[in-house]
């Protein structure tokens, strides 16, 4: 199984930071990214980084590597899960929204035994966190017809980790505790799944 760890956004992409700056999401999800790729790595499963550049590359462009990889071993050889923080706002100031979550396209799809077992990983390394659910269709991943998600073949899950406009959550996000919660977190849903 080849799992593809995408690191959302690029050096240059415009926002997408904490309102102290303190936090850039770029460099906070490469961070997490890169632990969850040496962690899967040192225990032999064959993991890596679908952008390995600084910038920001296009999410055509990343999907053409996903599926490129989908080609070579078959989709359902392949795995993707996209690392982001999220925002309640535009950045210019703290807000109150917090949690972590996880969303799949809509409908049933092979991403939801992915994103259930990420949320299961959650509930062990986010202890009194806040879980951000949609179980109006029986699971708890939130569905949004993003771009990656959308224009991959294989399953694929994009996972919102905590809110960088948020007092607590940025702090969090900046511990190297809570970047190892997020790093396990991820681990653990991921070998969940495929049952190793």
């Amino acid at each position: 199984m080849k799992i593809l760890i995408d690191n959302g956004h690029g050096a240059e992409t415009r926002g997408k930071r904490s309102p102290d700056g303190r936090l850039l999401e770029y460099l906070e999800n490469r961070i997490i990214a890169q632990g969850i790729v040496d962690a899967l790595t040192a225990r032999g499963l064959d993991a890596s980084l679908l952008v390995p550049e600084e910038t920001d590359i296009s999410l055509p462009e990343r999907c053409r590597r996903v599926n490129e990889w989908c080609r070579q071993l078959d989709s359902q050889n392949v795995i993707l899960i996209s690392i982001h923080c999220n925002a309640a706002g535009h950045g210019d100031r703290w807000l109150s929204a917090r949690g972590w979550c996880a969303y799949t396209t809509p409908g049933p799809t092979g991403a939801d035994a992915l994103a259930t077992a990420l949320y299961n990983a959650a509930k062990a390394h986010l202890p009194g966190m806040r879980l951000r659910t949609d179980y109006t269709d029986g699971d708890p991943d939130q569905e949004a017809a993003f771009y990656l998600l959308r224009h991959t073949i294989c399953p694929a899950v994009l996972t919102e980790n905590l809110f960088m406009d948020n007092h607590e959550d940025c702090d969090f996000l900046l511990s190297k505790e809570g970047q190892q919660s997020l790093v396990d977190l991820h681990i653990d849903g991921i070998i969940s799944y495929l049952g190793v």
